[in-house]
Formats: structure tokens, C-alpha cells, sequence
């Protein structure tokens, strides 16, 4: 193989893999847009709660528990997968990773006492994406692509699974 031919088609291995990361963002927003609540990511005041202030099952000022609001940023945070770019590639998905990492560790830690099967698994699940990721190199393989997609609809899963259980109290 030439070192042109080698160049095209490691150039179109990398167009693919970006265009496979581009395709599972799609595909975790047509999931989540069936799971999504009704409640605000504000509380009462116009701000958005944070971990600090909002810990255990308090109210955002609107009558609801402080994780609503956290599970909301949460979805929001998966849905903003479809805005990545896919010339930012790895990077990209990375950055949008850390998002959902903190905001998932900030759920988790507020929702735990109500719903502790729920929140470990979505604990769970956002460990092996993030294991995933990590492993990616800046052209990744289809088999790559492949584990990052099966642990993105982990996570999307629990995060559905959170949201089924929390609806009544977040509404």
C-alpha cells in the first residue's frame, strides 16, 4: 500500500469515526426526547441549584426536590451530544463526557436515598462510558465505536430509568 492510498484511507477511517460519533448523539437524543420532565432547571429564585446547596432531597423553591432540576441538566447534557461537531471529535466527546460525569455525580449524590438501585446504576454505567472513552484514540476503530455506543445506551437507559421513577415527584 502506497503512502497515499494509506493517507485517504486513514482519512476516510477517521471521517467514518466521527461520523459514527455524530450518529450515536443522534441516536441518544431520539431515546432521551421520550424521557424527558417538565421541570425546570431553575429553582425558585431564576438560578440553577448546585450540589452544594441542593444536597439530599431539598426543594428548588418550586416544591420539588432538588434532583429534578439535576436530572433535567443531566438530560440536557446527553441531549447536547448532538451538538457536537464532528471535527472536534474525540476532544469533543470528551469535554461533553466530564459534562455528564459531574452533573450524573451531582444527581446521584442528591437522589440516592429515594431511588439507590436507579442512581447505581446510572453510576455504574457513566464509569464504563467514561472507561470508554479514555480508551479512544484520536481515529478510533469500529470496535471502539462499537463499546462507546453499547455504554452510551447504558447510560441513556438509566438515565430514562431514573427519570420513570422520579416523575411523580419531579412531574
Amino acid at each position: 500500500m502506497s503512502i497515499k492510498s494509506w493517507e485517504s484511507a486513514t482519512g476516510r477511517a477517521a471521517v467514518w469515526a466521527r461520523g459514527s460519533l455524530v450518529f450515536f448523539a443522534a441516536a441518544a437524543m431520539a431515546v432521551l426526547a421520550g424521557c424527558s420532565t417538565s421541570s425546570s432547571t431553575t429553582g425558585g429564585n431564576g438560578s440553577t441549584p448546585s450540589a452544594a446547596s441542593g444536597g439530599g432531597t431539598s426543594s428548588t423553591g418550586g416544591g420539588k426536590p432538588a434532583y429534578c432540576a439535576y436530572l433535567t441538566s443531566l438530560q440536557n447534557d446527553i441531549k447536547g451530544l448532538t451538538s457536537l461537531n464532528p471535527s472536534s471529535g474525540v476532544s469533543g466527546l470528551e469535554a461533553q463526557l466530564q459534562k455528564i460525569q459531574n452533573d450524573s455525580a451531582t444527581l446521584v449524590n442528591s437522589a440516592k436515598g429515594e431511588f439507590p438501585s436507579q442512581t447505581s446504576a446510572l453510576k455504574s454505567s457513566v464509569i464504563a462510558l467514561q472507561n470508554a472513552v479514555k480508551g479512544l484514540q484520536s481515529s478510533p476503530s469500529a470496535a471502539q465505536i462499537a463499546a462507546i455506543a453499547k455504554d452510551a445506551a447504558s447510560v441513556v437507559s438509566s438515565v430514562k430509568n431514573l427519570t420513570d421513577a422520579a416523575s411523580p415527584r419531579c412531574g
